[in-house]
């Protein structure tokens, strides 16, 4: 499905022009990466806000017409008011077809209801990660990424490398690491005789990994 909207080139540029748009429903932003030099843009509040809501425009391609010319583009950074329900800039990455790119894809995690750690045990679905940073064509991309727990006992974990990516999709690791992804933890008062073998004295899920490092501007 292709994400459409609308932007415009500004000239005027600095705190003052940036104050200025933003009094007329409309929102700073910059445009830059590919053999083109940086571009800044302006789009309207209302029609932004609106699509922010949704996921996919966050890890999508996106198609921007831009003065009428239509480019893709990813959404690469928001920024909002402290209090107010403002948008008040925007940055997009303009997008190669014969390049790869470092997106952040959501993960969907399903199942958690069925899983035998659950439903048997009386454990609890966790999970450390809410989304993952992939490479791949920009044709490659996915929506999201699905995390299954249907399999999982109590004290079992999926980590990174157990997930099942699309084809032409790889994370984005250090080298050495596969962190845990979700896990299925011991109730609290459970009882170790209540616990399957081998799974006494399970420790808590890891805390939540750190974001991996976004692609450089260009």
């Amino acid at each position: 499905m292709e994400i459409e909207f609308n932007a415009t080139k500004r000239d005027a540029q600095g705190t003052g022009a940036s104050r200025r748009l933003r009094r007329t429903a409309r929102i700073p932003g910059i445009l830059y990466g590919g053999a083109a030099a940086p571009q800044a843009i302006s789009m309207d509040h209302n029609e932004i806000w609106h699509k922010l809501k949704h996921e996919s425009f966050h890890a999508s391609i996106l198609s921007m017409v831009l003065d009428g010319a239509k480019q893709s583009v990813l959404l690469r950074d928001v920024q909002m008011h402290a209090f107010k329900r403002q948008i008040m800039h925007l940055d997009f990455q303009r997008v190669d077809a014969t390049h790869k790119i470092h997106v952040k894809v959501p993960l969907h995690f399903v199942n958690a209801d069925i899983a035998p750690g659950v439903k048997a045990s009386g454990g609890i679905a966790s999970h450390t990660m809410n989304e993952l940073d992939v490479e791949c064509l920009p044709s490659k991309l996915p929506e999201f990424i699905e995390v299954d727990y249907k399999d999982l006992q109590v004290g079992q974990s999926i980590h990174v490398l157990d997930l099942k990516l699309p084809e032409g999709v790889a994370a984005v690791l250090h080298k050495g690491e596969n962190p845990v992804v979700a896990s299925i933890i011991a109730h609290k008062g459970t009882s170790a005789e209540e616990l399957p073998t081998g799974e006494e004295g399970l420790a808590a899920p890891a805390a939540p990994a750190a974001p991996a490092k976004q692609a450089d501007k260009k």
